[in-house]
């Protein structure tokens, strides 16, 4: 029954590949797709000669890529004959991994997941080892790709609570999904009791790699500029915000400047197209905000600076010392919560943290987060750490240490894939000796 559900869903996304191309070019008009690049998403990549080994890299967006900078890094230096391919489907990650890769990692845009994309693509890029990230389960992507014999491992896998209720009602064809996987390395220790519980094979757990990314970047130039603009204003940064939440936090705003008249908000929105209907609902509030993405000056009477820019948010955790994560307060299912931990942030949360559920409970529990609820928890909470330093710098140490006592998932997993797949990823090492012996 899986195989003839999937064969249906392959046949479909036959019959639907045109309208997939209207679809990508709507997605253009609202500014989430690359134009430029759209090509790549239909498979129409163009890849010079590989001399080496190519490894595929896959991830879904700004966070699972940035998760495994540490491991492409360390492949890069091990393995000096290795090309690496990294492939996400949003335009905010393609332009920051166009950054932030080292030089023998190239991105491109992952392709639909149309039978006609997905077979164009293998063709071309032709990859001798495929590493999943977290959970992308795209049917035709696993499934070709299984079928062209290429050696597959899925690492930090995720199993949000909302997504095993959804796998428990068709878990066999999620076993059929995952099967394509010659190991799958469970992000947390809940992510490898819910795949066991899914009965999903070859499942284990060696740590997270995100607490193994290193501190976001930041641009020193930039950094020096605005903190001379702020000079000794109070701040509190909203990051990555969703719809539902600017509101939210300008509520909050309003409710925290009544004891501190210099407050300066920062909010940095998870997708930066939405800047201008952010500034236009806080002026109807009659804040004054002024606007990064049109070099909008700040002035002492500024009461937000909405910073709709990409690539950003390590000046920002490096500027402030309370940061809240957006996602929370709306049923989004947050955001990375280590990224300002990494960065010495007392770090506030709403009750919707599903993506990071466990990461989440264990800072909390080491008191490295605190919780709000509503505007008013929330200007309560930045107001406690705005008039205690110490409580600040307090859960702010706490935060860093959490992170610390975790790294070693980036280790682990070089390891463990160089012992696994060796045929499709030989450590130097054993090939050395092994030429040695011979």
């Amino acid at each position: 029954m899986p195989k003839l559900t999937y064969y249906v869903y392959a046949f479909t996304s036959l019959l639907l590949h045109p309208f997939l191309i209207l679809w990508l070019h709507y997605r253009v008009r609202q500014g989430k797709e690359d134009v430029a690049r759209l090509s790549e998403r239909f498979g129409k990549v163009t890849m010079n000669p590989v001399k080496g080994k190519l490894v595929w890299l896959h991830a879904a967006s700004v966070g699972e890529a940035n998760s495994i900078r540490p491991l492409i890094e360390r492949l890069c230096e091990t393995h000096p004959e290795l090309q690496l391919v990294v492939t996400t489907g949003t335009v905010s990650s393609a332009k920051l991994m166009m950054k932030r890769l080292p030089e023998r990692a190239v991105h491109l845009y992952a392709p639909v997941d149309s039978l006609l994309a997905v077979r164009r693509f293998l063709r071309r890029v032709k990859p001798d080892m495929a590493i999943w990230v977290e959970s992308e389960f795209w049917p035709n992507l696993l499934r070709q790709t299984h079928a062209k014999k290429i050696p597959m491992v899925l690492i930090n896998a995720r199993m949000s609570q909302r997504s095993y209720d959804r796998w428990k009602k068709t878990a066999a064809f999620l076993r059929y999904l995952l099967d394509v996987f010659e190991a799958i390395y469970a992000g947390s220790a809940l992510d490898l009791q819910r795949l066991h519980a899914l009965e999903v094979p070859r499942v284990e757990h060696v740590g997270n790699l995100k607490y193994d990314a290193k501190p976001l970047p930041y641009d020193a130039k930039d950094m020096s500029a605005l903190m001379e603009k702020i000079g000794d204003r109070r701040i509190f940064l909203a990051s990555s915000t969703h719809p539902g939440e600017e509101e939210i936090i300008a509520d909050a705003h309003r409710l925290i400047r009544e004891t501190y008249p210099e407050l300066l908000t920062i909010i940095v929105p998870r997708h930066p197209h939405r800047g201008d209907a952010i500034c236009d609902m806080l002026r109807g509030k009659k804040l004054t905000v002024a606007q990064r993405s049109k070099q909008q000056i700040l002035i002492p009477e500024s009461d937000v600076y909405v910073a709709d820019t990409l690539g950003e948010l390590g000046m920002f955790y490096r500027l402030t010392g309370v940061v809240f994560m957006g996602g929370t307060l709306v049923e989004r299912g947050g955001h990375n919560p280590i990224e300002p931990a990494q960065l010495d942030c007392a770090v506030i949360a709403g009750p919707h943290m599903q993506n990071f559920a466990v990461i989440c409970r264990e800072m909390q529990a080491a008191d490295a987060l605190k919780r709000v609820t509503d505007a008013q928890t929330l200007a309560t909470a930045v107001e406690h750490f705005l008039r205690d330093h110490d409580a600040q710098d307090a859960c702010a140490r706490k935060a860093h240490a959490f992170v610390d006592a975790k790294r070693g998932a980036a280790e682990a997993l070089h390891r463990a894939l160089a012992e696994r797949l060796q045929l499709a990823l030989p450590a130097p090492e054993i090939m050395e000796d092994s030429d040695a012996r011979t």
